[in-house]
C-alpha cells in the first residue's frame, strides 16, 4: 500500500511541479507585454527621439530625412549615415575612383523607400566605369558615403574640399 501512495504521490508532485512552471511561464510573458505597454503609455520622447521619429517609424529599408544643425536636413541611409553629393560629378557619370573611393565609399543599396518630400522616381542607379559596380543617384548624381563618419548623426563630409555635400529634398546639381 504505502509503495502506491508512494508512487501516487510522486505523479502528483510532477504534475503539481509542471504545471507551476506552466503558469511561471504565462505570468512572465503576460508581465514583459504589461511592461511594454507601460513605457509606451507613459514615456514621454526626448528631443533627440523627436528629432529622428523619420528613422523609428520607417520601415527597415527606407532612406531617412535627419537633421544638422550645421548641414540641415540631409538624406541618410536607412542606418542613419549620411548620403552626400560630388560637385565634380556629371549626371550618370561618377569622377570620383581609385583613393577618391577609399574616403567616399559609394551608395548601393537598390530597394529602399524614400522620406516625405523625395520622389522615388529621382532615384536611379548607374553602373560604375572602373569596378563595374552599380552605384545609387539621386537626379541622376551618384550618392557616396564619407569614410570618417562614424555614427548614426555624423556629418563630417559636409563642405569637405567645397565640393562634398549632403543630400536634401533642395538639392540642385550643375
Amino acid at each position: 500500500m504505502r509503495l502506491e501512495s508512494e508512487k501516487n504521490g510522486g505523479t502528483y508532485m510532477k504534475k503539481g511541479i509542471f504545471t507551476l512552471a506552466i503558469l511561471s511561464i504565462i505570468f512572465a510573458l503576460a508581465a514583459c507585454g504589461k511592461s511594454t505597454e507601460g513605457k509606451t503609455e507613459t514615456n514621454q520622447p526626448t528631443q533627440a527621439q523627436t528629432d529622428q521619429t523619420n528613422s523609428e517609424q520607417a520601415p527597415a529599408d527606407s532612406l531617412q530625412l535627419l537633421k544638422d544643425d550645421k548641414a540641415g536636413e540631409y538624406l541618410a541611409d536607412p542606418q542613419g549615415r549620411a548620403l552626400y553629393y560630388f560637385k565634380k560629378d556629371e549626371a550618370g557619370k561618377s569622377n570620383c575612383s581609385g583613393d577618391c573611393l577609399a574616403n567616399w565609399p559609394v551608395f548601393t543599396q537598390e530597394n529602399f523607400d524614400v522620406p516625405e518630400g523625395f520622389d522615388k522616381k529621382d532615384f536611379s542607379t548607374i553602373t560604375r566605369e572602373d569596378n563595374g559596380e552599380k552605384q545609387v543617384t539621386y537626379k541622376d548624381f551618384p550618392l557616396y558615403y564619407f569614410a570618417k563618419d562614424q555614427q548614426e548623426g555624423d556629418v563630417n563630409g559636409q563642405g569637405v574640399k567645397d565640393v562634398w555635400f549632403v543630400v536634401n529634398s533642395g538639392t540642385e546639381f550643375e
